[in-house]
């Protein structure tokens, strides 16, 4: 089976998760993404927890910076030296894709803005990815998932549990990952257009952005009525059927059936079925107003069995639901298990690990983790080489300090 992405070249100056994690899910694809890195490396290595294993090697290895940036090629290239900028516009004169996620006044600075990459090759697709974006007052502003995802999107206030309730706090790099996949959409889409036009592409997104995106549904009435979105608790929600609850196992259940039709088939399921014919709960505007008793109704209910025995239950009763698992519980889940949602990458020296799979599945095409992570500045020499760079000019510029190489590509 041939790649998608075969024969592809993406040259990437990035660091952290959100776009490096673009440039994973390329590489699946089958580009060649070539990661270029400082003497120090990006500053995601080595910072990631360590798996509880017994492997002593695994115990070691960064599985959270390989997630990002496997199947890749690492290059050690010290940029604010203008004969390694000249490295990076070489490579880029043959490279299909340009990305990165310097704000643009580093662009700049180091001559990878786009109107200098598309004078050096007039066919590249170039794509930032930013906090804010690359225009407007705050440009300039370094953003992170928490500050710009969640925090400026309005997302970590709409998840508060009650107007006062505390501020959340996201697991690591959730934003970082959709804005990710929302680059991936742009940059794929300029591909097709370079492709048809012959003239090279500008794309960009932010994480402010997607953000807002990702609730759409609510913008597309708060941006008109500029109203408070109101955040409701368990006690507050419009519908039973449409909520969540711990069972006897300290395990939670959560349900969505917003149609009225529901109430008395989750009543029966839940072994309540007299609530059907009680006055009070006649219909859904009297359920909502007393949801107050409604929620504690239901979970002394479902206190009398484990979450996986009510999912039987459920199931048999047609119940639309969902177990709230731990992080630690998806690996083994059955439906996990089915479509592959973390493969096995094969180390050569750690063995083999599991990594997690892109969001994405094709039946006739070869879409698989390439393999693990680059050691820094691994592929240095030969990629250099591939670009045209003879052995005296590396090792000229090894000594001048202008590139680095600290474990050669077997």
């Amino acid at each position: 089976m041939t790649a998608p992405l075969e024969n592809i070249t993406v040259v990437e100056v990035d660091n952290w998760m959100a776009a490096p994690s673009t440039g994973a899910i390329l590489a699946d694809l089958g580009a060649r993404v070539i990661k270029i890195e400082p003497a120090e490396g990006d500053p995601m290595r080595d910072t990631g927890r360590s798996p509880k294993v017994e492997n002593d090697d695994l115990k070691n290895y960064d599985l959270q910076f390989d997630v990002d940036n496997r199947g890749k090629q690492s290059v050690c290239i010290n940029l604010t030296d203008p004969a390694g900028v000249s490295l990076v516009h070489k490579m880029c004169v043959s490279a299909d894709i340009f990305m990165c996620n310097l704000l643009s006044q580093r662009q700049e600075k180091y001559r990878f803005d786009p109107a200098t990459l598309l004078e050096v090759n007039p066919k590249l697709v170039h794509a930032t990815l930013t906090g804010y974006g690359t225009s407007g007052p705050e440009a300039w502003r370094p953003g992170y998932d928490v500050t710009a995802f969640f925090g400026r999107s309005g997302l970590y206030d709409a998840m508060r549990e009650g107007s006062d309730g505390i501020v959340p706090m996201a697991r690591p790099a959730q934003g970082d990952h959709t804005t990710g996949l929302a680059l991936l959409g742009a940059i794929l889409a300029a591909l097709r257009l370079a492709e048809k036009t012959g003239e090279g592409q500008i794309v960009e997104t932010s994480l402010f952005e997607t953000a807002v995106w990702t609730q759409a549904t609510d913008y597309a009435t708060s941006s008109v009525d500029l109203a408070p979105v109101r955040q409701r608790a368990r006690n507050q929600m419009f519908l039973p059927t449409a909520n969540r609850y711990p069972c006897g196992d300290g395990k939670w259940v959560v349900f969505n059936m917003p149609e009225a039709s529901a109430w008395p088939k989750f009543c029966k399921a839940i072994g309540r079925g007299s609530w059907v014919d009680e006055e009070r709960f006649v219909d859904p505007k009297s359920r909502f107003r007393l949801m107050h008793e409604i929620v504690p109704m239901v979970d002394e209910a479902l206190s009398a069995k484990t979450r996986d025995e009510w999912g039987e239950i459920f199931d048999a009763a047609g119940l639309i639901w969902g177990p709230v698992l731990g992080l630690h519980e998806v690996p083994e889940d059955s439906q996990a298990e089915a479509i592959n949602l973390f493969p096995v990458l094969d180390h050569e020296t750690l063995g083999q690990y599991r990594t997690v799979s892109i969001p994405m599945r094709f039946q006739s095409a070869d879409v698989k983790p390439r393999g693990r992570s680059p050691l820094l500045g691994e592929h240095t020499y030969n990629v250099l080489q591939d670009f045209g760079v003879s052995d005296s000019e590396i090792e000229s510029l090894t000594q001048q300090g202008v590139i680095a190489q600290f474990s050669q590509e077997e």
